[in-house]
């Protein structure tokens, strides 16, 4: 399912007679409807679908309704819920109103009253979806921590507020450096499950041998080093959210056992034998295009369809060139401090180089950019020489945007990713290489004062490697 949650009614009753007339008022009334004759297969389905409202019978064999219901808000506490009871007893009704129902009807189900009441429901649904966005209007058109005041951003904003109201799986698309785990994030802490955990694997950083025993743990001696038990992600993000990003790297035999997982909510450890159970929510993260590695054969096509039950298409920083103001003043107020810099905002020239600049590596080198600019600053704002030459050439550039990285002046490593200090050491260290040592042409290199500049290289202990340098040269 890619499209919006709209006018879809879930009907759980175990009458056949009743869910098939059900099914039919509220289709001829504009609705669509998923029906089911209980509620482990109501809740199977949440997991896949995002219900609009559920019509939910309170006298089932098995599972009654009241147990269904509090699951349903456990994990979906938006979703208006209304009972059907064949008797209007009074400790049956206050009881469901307490534990979150939206409304009760008492068979025989009335066609009409059904209608309105589903109709109010569904008011109550919109108006919600319309708070929550004003809400975030309010707080300056961010979500979550993501800053985005874009067209395409909003639309992403609108999506998450959905999807917080469900546990459906989601699969992020988007290239490298567009901000898949922090969006996965923040539909963890706006969502349901925000007091659970939030796990994170990077799965194209796991050797394939250890894949499966980092998903789902092992047992003592269940292959080499195994020295103890260990749990597995899926075991640590019980009550939570795994994130699982770049989900086609994982091998054949990892994708049936991922498959297993998601159908049974059990796993077993590697070398184990017990089933674990297990409670949480999938989302998922590639910037590769899935649907043409199931048409090769190297993903499976009923574990796409699992983890594609909602597709979240985040923009490249190149689509979304209005957000770049908004984003590097967020850069420069989250890195400054720890830089020293006085930098406090962009010239407008430095601004104009951002805008022009194509940002083939997104939002993740837009910071590593601030970042740098941040330690070579002096001023209070960061200038166009304190960006990257192939930032400062943009402006000037006839050239067509394209997506393939263009060639660099910079030193080796002087953007690469991580902590502002291991930025700002990895950059000096690159220059001084560069000039044999020789701590002038790197302070005229960088256009960093003598006594800011010193004072750095006794911050990150450098001053043993300036003489090796000079010494080597």
């Amino acid at each position: 399912m890619t499209g919006e949650p709209e006018k879809l009614v879930f009907i759980v009753d175990d009458d056949p007679t009743l869910r098939t007339l059900v099914g039919r008022w509220v289709q001829i009334a504009g609705f669509d409807s998923s029906a089911f004759s209980d509620g482990d297969s109501c809740l199977q389905a949440l997991t896949e679908d995002l219900p609009m409202v559920i019509l939910l019978d309170i006298n089932m064999p098995g599972m009654d309704g009241m147990e269904v219901l509090e699951r349903i808000h456990s994990h979906n506490p938006l979703v208006p819920v209304i009972m059907l009871t064949a008797d209007d007893a009074v400790e049956s009704v206050v009881r469901a109103m307490k534990m979150g129902a939206w409304d009760y009807l008492t068979k025989p189900l009335d066609r009409t009253k059904l209608l309105t009441t589903l109709n109010n429901a569904e008011e109550r649904f919109r108006l919600q979806s319309r708070v929550a966005q004003l809400e975030r209007e309010v707080s300056g058109r961010g979500y979550a921590g993501i800053v985005g005041n874009s067209a395409p951003m909003q639309n992403i904003f609108r999506q998450l507020d959905r999807l917080s109201r469900s546990d459906v799986s989601v699969l992020i698309h988007g290239e490298s450096g567009t901000g898949k785990e922090l969006v996965a994030r923040a539909l963890h802490t706006s969502g349901t499950r925000s007091k659970g955990p939030f796990v994170a694997v990077n799965s194209a950083a796991i050797p394939e041998s250890l894949m499966e025993s980092e998903l789902f743990g092992h047992e003592k001696g269940s292959f080499t080093g195994a020295v103890g038990r260990r749990a597995g992600r899926f075991e640590e993000a019980h009550n939570g959210t795994i994130f699982l990003d770049e989900i086609g790297e994982l091998s054949p035999a990892v994708q049936a056992k991922l498959l297993r997982v998601l159908q049974e909510r059990k796993f077993q450890r590697v070398g184990g034998s017990a089933l674990i159970p297990t409670d949480f929510r999938l989302v998922t993260a590639t910037h590769r295009n899935l649907a043409n590695d199931v048409d090769a054969g190297t993903f499976r096509q009923d574990l796409y369809f699992r983890l594609a039950v909602f597709d979240l298409e985040i923009p490249p920083l190149r689509n979304r060139r209005e957000d770049i103001p908004a984003l590097a003043a967020a850069f420069i107020r989250q890195h400054r401090a720890a830089s020293g810099s006085r930098a406090e905002t962009l010239s407008s020239q430095a601004l104009q180089a951002l805008l022009a600049y194509p940002w083939p590596g997104n939002v993740r080198e837009l910071q590593n950019v601030i970042q740098r600019a941040l330690v070579v600053a002096d001023g209070t704002e960061i200038q166009v020489a304190d960006l990257p030459d192939r930032v400062r050439g943009s402006q000037t550039s006839t050239a067509p945007l394209r997506n393939s990285a263009p060639q660099s002046e910079e030193p080796p490593d002087s953007d690469a990713g991580g902590t502002l200090e291991e930025v700002s050491k990895n950059l000096i260290l690159a220059t001084l290489g560069k000039h044999g040592g020789n701590a002038s042409a790197a302070m005229r290199e960088l256009s960093i004062g003598r006594t800011r500049f010193y004072r750095m290289l006794k911050k990150y202990d450098l001053e043993g490697a300036v003489g090796q340098m000079r010494r080597d040269a």
